[in-house]
């Protein structure tokens, strides 16, 4: 049977981003580090890495990060880019600073161009984030979309043939499930995440994309009320219902 490991209280806070291991220890010395409803004096003692941490930990004012395994849903706003490297607003800006300090990284789970809006998933699981965007997983994306033109009452049929090519690609894409909205408005159903896939679909048929906004993944829907910018840590259970 696998055992839990053990860290030296200072190392494991650093690793998740909360500062060096003096920085640890000089906010220990202040009384900012809480276990177990008592003041930490000495950051340089072992604990067990177990799940329930969070519960023991208050570390300047606040309860303590998840330890590992975090997933947060973000409702990704216009204008942001989902890396870590390029120039501009970027969607780790809007989480704590602390976060980009962690090791492992948080990243996101896919990615949402730019000009694309909604639900967006982030963490630093390697193996979960891996096993959403596998295309083995068949999981499901549905995004709102707006478009420049009216619709020519084809385009339902086209995408759900699985025999629509997009230029450049050399396999036709999977079927994918349109819902009329309105003339100039549908929602997208798609197993896939090819470059640009959902404006070059309607680019395909004769349209332009004028708004994009991802709205579910797999049996995750982002909650109701969650404005742009604004953030969650998910369940168990949450992260379960992606693969539902």
């Amino acid at each position: 049977m696998a055992r839990n490991p053990t860290s030296r209280i200072d190392k494991l806070l650093s690793s998740m981003g909360y500062g060096s291991r003096k920085e640890m220890a000089r906010l220990a010395k202040v009384g900012g580090i809480i276990l177990d409803g008592v003041e930490l004096s000495d950051v340089n003692l072992r604990i067990l890495v177990t799940p329930d941490l969070p519960t023991r930990f208050v570390i300047d004012g606040e309860a303590l990060d998840p330890v590992a395994g975090m997933v947060i849903l973000l409702n990704k706003p216009l204008g942001m880019t989902c890396s870590h490297k390029e120039e501009g607003a970027l969607v780790y800006d809007i989480l704590p600073k602390r976060w980009k300090l962690r090791n492992p990284a948080i990243s996101t789970i896919g990615r949402l161009d730019k000009q694309t809006s909604g639900l967006l998933l982030l963490t630093d699981d390697g193996d979960l984030l891996h096993r959403i965007i596998s295309p083995k997983r068949h999981i499901r994306k549905t995004y709102r979309v707006k478009l420049a033109r009216p619709l020519c009452g084809t385009e339902g049929e086209i995408f759900a043939s699985g025999q629509l090519m997009l230029d450049s690609e050399e396999k036709p894409l999977a079927p994918a499930e349109l819902e009329i909205v309105s003339q100039t408005e549908a929602l997208l159903s798609v197993t896939e995440g090819r470059y640009h896939q959902v404006r070059r679909m309607f680019a395909a048929t004769g349209n332009h994309v004028a708004e994009l906004h991802r709205e579910r993944l797999g049996g995750l829907s982002l909650p109701e009320g969650m404005t742009p910018g604004q953030w969650k840590l998910l369940s168990e259970k949450e992260i379960a219902s992606i693969f539902k």
